[in-house]
């Protein structure tokens, strides 16, 4: 099973299109994601397996074997692709430690919603926790 990449690369209209389908059916093939994505866009089953295989080398998918075919599954969730492209947007993790950013991010959800902040409390404690030998 491959590892997400530590840094997404760059995808096209149809790659990400591809992507929201996957995360929203726990897994599919070529066939029903043609059906969800290219039908309508009027491309053929083998341009939608061309993505699905690209999307997989760039380690966003994983895939199972069945039969004679590929079911293909998301390797990260929406949210999580969201929160990487966003912290990739604001120059990467070490520039959001250098800079004030992560402070103001963390002013930002205080100020809009207390429960929210709590919950970044629960979730950097846990990462702690699971981090510790």
């Amino acid at each position: 099973m491959a590892k997400p990449p530590s840094t997404l690369p760059r995808l096209g209209e149809l790659e990400l299109a591809v992507l929201e389908h996957l995360w929203t059916e726990p897994d599919a093939d070529v066939h029903e994601t043609h059906a969800a994505v290219g039908k309508a866009r009027g491309i053929s089953p083998n341009t939608v397996g061309s993505a699905l295989e690209r999307l997989y080398k760039k380690a966003l998918l994983q895939r199972e074997k069945v039969s004679h075919a590929y079911r293909y599954r998301a390797a990260m969730d929406r949210e999580t692709f969201r929160a990487r492209r966003l912290v990739e947007a604001a120059g990467g993790l070490r520039a959001l430690g250098e800079s004030e950013l992560l402070a103001a991010f963390v002013d930002l959800v205080a100020d809009s919603d207390q429960s929210a902040l709590g919950e970044l409390e629960r979730l950097i404690r846990r990462k702690r926790e699971e981090s510790e030998p």
